[in-house]
């Protein structure tokens, strides 16, 4: 079950007078990561980098910001994927000490600042939601909105027309059974819609 961080944390790792100033926190996507970074480099002004690594599914991203190739923004970002993490962003802002740390180094340093933040960090299980659409007659409505409530089932639109029908969104895992026992309780006369993907 993939997680994601229920709040920002930080951390901060020396070496050879190099700080790395590492944070993790929650990030929905790239946009939202561009300018949490363009944040730290005004708040940075004399970093000489500002690496980042995104785990947002489809929009997950690592960039290096001139540190040599694949030795920043990649290995927080196996960091990330290693945690079982998504919807998270890592940063680290590095000011230069004067002494270079060769390759291996830089590897070890950015993910040393990621591990150690992630180590202090409170993970949270991150749900899928399942959204699910139906009608039913008015007489059922009252069962249905008791239903919802049991199911902890956030509902997200109610339209009354010929009938009611209700659009909601609840955790993947109890979508099926929330359905059957609808279908049982309704005795057939709730109907469901197919929704957009």
């Amino acid at each position: 079950m993939p997680f994601s961080l229920a709040a920002p944390v930080h951390s901060e790792v020396v070496i050879k007078k190099s700080r790395f100033i590492g944070c993790v926190e929650p990030c929905a996507g790239r946009v939202e990561a561009l300018r949490r970074v363009n944040e730290l480099r005004e708040q940075h002004v004399s970093a000489v980098h500002v690496c980042w690594a995104l785990m947002a599914g489809g929009q997950s991203a690592a960039n290096d910001d001139g540190e040599p190739g694949g030795t920043a923004g990649r290995p927080m970002l196996e960091v990330l994927r290693h945690q079982d993490l998504e919807g998270v962003l890592a940063t680290v802002v590095r000011y230069w000490g004067g002494s270079k740390l060769g390759a291996g180094g830089l590897v070890r340093a950015y993910t040393d600042a990621v591990a150690q933040a992630l180590l202090k960090a409170e993970k949270v299980p991150l749900l899928r939601l399942a959204q699910l659409r139906c009608t039913v007659p008015y007489a059922l409505e009252g069962l249905l909105r008791r239903e919802i409530e049991l199911a902890q089932a956030q509902l997200l639109e109610v339209q009354h027309g010929a009938q009611v029908e209700f659009h909601l969104a609840l955790a993947e895992p109890a979508a099926a059974g929330f359905v059957a026992r609808l279908n049982e309780s309704g005795q057939g006369r709730v109907g469901w819609l197919r929704t957009e993907p």
